[in-house]
């Protein structure tokens, strides 16, 4: 093979390998354009899509139990959370965004929701829930500290005998209910277990 043979297939691997690295880099540039959207969302647009999801479920909640109405703006404060339905979540697992509203001074603080136990709230893949705290110290603890309800047992020992008072609710602890809605509408169990709640630093 002489010298002229060599150097044209060095060429025609030369070309080979800038098609490749062009294609590769095709790629690239495209599923960088596609997450652009999320990762340039601003804070302020992200916590605008969390009131909404807020308005939008307190909405769907008044309409399928009118009496919590008057018990969530007669609370202390409440909570709303969804982990579904919105451009800003983490895609696969079971998190959400919400908000907590001290009704008192109307100031928002801006919360996630992960699922911390694997499986306990495998039965229902989408929900939203609205928290109702009836004292200021009940949805402090909840904004400062967190909340984290664990699995089916726990949770219906807490339930048993006070689910009663406020229609539609689920008691979680004294002074603490929970509405939960499904794609089927108010939930009357708990199916939401294994969740933490927390602030989100990065919107607050």
């Amino acid at each position: 093979m002489d010298s002229c043979q060599l150097h044209e297939e060095d060429k025609m691997k030369a070309n080979r390998m800038g098609r490749l690295t062009y294609v590769a880099g095709l790629v690239v540039i495209t599923l960088v354009l596609a997450a652009q959207p999320v990762w340039s969302l601003s804070k302020e647009s992200k916590q605008n899509d969390v009131k909404k999801m807020a308005n939008e479920t307190l909405a769907r909640l008044y309409k399928v139990q009118p009496s919590a109405k008057k018990v969530v703006e007669g609370a202390a404060g409440y909570a709303v959370f969804s982990n579904f339905g919105m451009k800003i979540f983490v895609a696969g697992g079971g998190s959400g965004k919400g908000m907590a509203v001290n009704n008192q001074t109307k100031k928002a603080t801006y919360m996630k929701m992960v699922e911390v136990q694997a499986g306990l709230g495998m039965g229902i893949k989408k929900f939203r829930v609205v928290w109702v705290f009836e004292s200021q110290a009940l949805l402090n603890r909840f904004i400062n500290s967190g909340w984290e309800i664990g699995g089916q047992s726990s949770v219906a020992a807490q339930m048993s005998g006070q689910g009663a008072s406020i229609a539609g609710a689920i008691s979680i602890s004294p002074g603490v209910w929970l509405y939960q809605l499904t794609d089927d509408g108010l939930a009357v169990e708990l199916t939401a277990k294994g969740t933490k709640y927390y602030k989100d630093n990065d919107l607050n």
